[in-house]
């Protein structure tokens, strides 16, 4: 595994590193590989643990060579190829970060700053929320965000998946290993998930769909009992007895921390070129938290490996010392 950093001490304050990568999803991890290789002194940074939503994959058939892993089995492969090229990681959250000098310097919530020629942010995207009540309440009691996750505590029971992207499509047939029924819930008459996961849930006999519906609320005594559905055609409204509620409507950037240092669009994704260099001199961007057509887990590597060669490039051209 990676050398763990002292996340609390000053030991490692004077140095500074080619590549600072923040965000250990499977872009993060990617750039690390790539950076490391290229013998440049690399610090992978993760808030949590490595893999980022990767580890809640269950199975990956359309990463290239991997057709029956598991995400956690790709991203500590991928973590464990790094370390051995020497790429360190830190566990540690970043408070904010000063991206606009020629040293970049990333503080941490422990008082720690680290320094950096260049950054790779790969900082990921969180669960979109839909925002109706119910919903916070029955957090944790009902209402879940990751299928891999908390699939298995609904063995038996009927669920409610809402969402109808590949994510949402995708794991709703995953949940049809627990569950005695699962209904998406869809707000359009027609999926938006890739052809081939629309035809296995379609034929799937646990799975409905409800056509036209959005969620108005979620309700229950201690748990999920039921979900209140509105047809957006004809505004009628039915409460559908269910124990759990899936909520899969995509994801949204974490750029929060950027302070506003970084062009974003109007979704707030990053902004970058083809090489993933950002406005800034020296910043790249690369998976999930960039503006981009496909976010997968292919789509994520590819776009670590170019910011860290990009990267590797920069400093070797000497423009942080400019």
């Amino acid at each position: 595994m990676a050398q763990i950093a002292n996340c609390t001490g000053r030991r490692e304050a004077s140095i500074t590193y080619d590549v600072i990568i923040v965000g250990g999803g499977p872009a993060g991890l990617t750039a690390a590989i790539y950076a490391s290789r290229a013998r440049l002194r690399t610090l992978l940074i993760e808030r949590a643990f490595t893999g980022g939503q990767l580890v809640m994959c269950d199975s990956i058939e359309n990463y290239p060579g991997f057709g029956h892993s598991s995400g956690y089995e790709l991203s500590n492969s991928m973590h464990e190829q790094a370390s051995k090229f020497g790429a360190e990681t830190k566990i540690v959250e970043i408070e904010r970060m000063e991206l606009g000098g020629e040293e970049k310097v990333l503080h941490t919530t422990e008082g720690e700053e680290i320094r950096g020629k260049t950054v790779v942010l790969s900082l990921g995207a969180r669960p979109r929320k839909l925002g109706v009540p119910g919903e916070v309440e029955f957090l944790g009691r009902g209402v879940s965000y990751c299928a891999v996750c908390d699939g298995a505590f609904f063995q038996g029971k009927k669920l409610a998946v809402i969402g109808g992207g590949d994510t949402a499509v995708e794991d709703s047939v995953f949940l049809t290993r627990y569950a005695s029924s699962v209904t998406i819930v869809h707000r359009r008459e027609k999926l938006r998930a890739q052809r081939i996961i629309q035809e296995r849930a379609l034929d799937n006999p646990v799975i409905t769909v409800s056509w036209n519906s959005v969620v108005k609320g979620i309700g229950g005594q201690h748990s999920v009992e039921h979900v209140l559905l509105e047809n957006v055609h004809t505004k009628l409204t039915q409460k559908v007895p269910v124990d759990g509620v899936f909520i899969l409507i995509g994801t949204d950037p974490n750029t929060k921390v950027l302070g506003g240092q970084i062009k974003l669009d109007e979704m707030g994704y990053i902004i970058t070129d083809e090489n993933m260099q950002t406005n800034i001199p020296g910043v790249f961007a690369a998976g999930d938290v960039r503006r981009k057509l496909l976010r997968q887990i292919v789509t994520a590597c590819a776009d670590g490996a170019i910011a860290a060669t990009a990267a590797e490039k920069y400093i070797e051209s000497g423009q942080h010392f400019k």
